[in-house]
């Protein structure tokens, strides 16, 4: 049989700095830092503080980092994170991945938005839909709603158009296995359903279907877009 080759590339978020410390690694021939743990880092939106230590860890090592926008997050705190991670500008070196919920993307993002595009900033900008849609239910089980999931997606996507900056991709929680963790999509899972195949350790997860649903819906979103913006069809996901 013929083998193919594909190249993995794996992230997560930078939260045990002890772990991160202990898997860096300096390149000898460069002489610049790297963490060893992911080829991609990120800073979550707990820990994002321009003075605290996550930032001052990630400032110093080569890894492409993101960072979790959220509720809270204003302009000029984001603009000073921005310079103290990138001062050189590096182009592909900040992620921003916005995390606002269904409800507050339209308010929150855009402007954020505005003063990233009018600093001049390089960035590519990313949604997680997943964690600021999480509720629990009547029956104690924490899941995500497919239909915010969406929204969220869908509204982040609209909000960056407006202001001229290009929605770079979308971050989702997902599994191939036929789980019944997140309710809604098309398989129209109900808060009943969740215990007969909730499997997750940590957060509620999309299953494939819902997932395979998700991605052909933000297709045809940014097909809906393309025409009225150029910056639309330079979008990867």
């Amino acid at each position: 049989p013929q083998m193919a080759q594909v190249e993995v590339y794996t992230s997560h978020e930078a939260l045990l700095l002890g772990y991160e410390e202990a898997m860096t690694r300096i390149d000898s021939t460069s002489g610049d830092w790297y963490d060893t743990s992911a080829h991609m880092l990120w800073i979550g939106h707990r820990t994002r503080q321009v003075d605290h230590a996550h930032v001052e860890f990630c400032k110093g090592v080569k890894n492409p980092i993101g960072m979790k926008c959220g509720p809270g997050l204003e302009p000029d705190e984001l603009l000073r994170i921005i310079e103290t991670l990138n001062p050189e500008d590096e182009a592909g070196r900040i992620t921003l991945i916005s995390r606002f919920g269904a409800d507050g993307v339209a308010d929150g993002l855009a402007p954020l938005a505005r003063a990233v595009k009018a600093s001049g900033r390089t960035v590519v900008w990313s949604c997680d839909p997943m964690h600021g849609n999480t509720l629990k239910t009547s029956t104690g089980f924490k899941t995500r709603p497919v239909d915010h999931i969406l929204t969220e997606v869908r509204q982040f996507i609209d909000v960056l158009n407006a202001e001229g900056c290009v929605p770079g991709g979308v971050h989702f929680e997902m599994t191939g296995q036929d789980v019944t963790e997140c309710i809604g999509g098309a398989q129209a899972i109900s808060e009943e359903d969740l215990s007969s195949r909730y499997h997750t350790h940590c957060d509620p997860r999309l299953n494939g279907e819902q997932a395979l649903e998700l991605a052909f819906l933000i297709a045809e979103k940014l097909l809906e877009i393309k025409d009225s913006s150029p910056m639309a069809s330079r979008v990867t996901g």
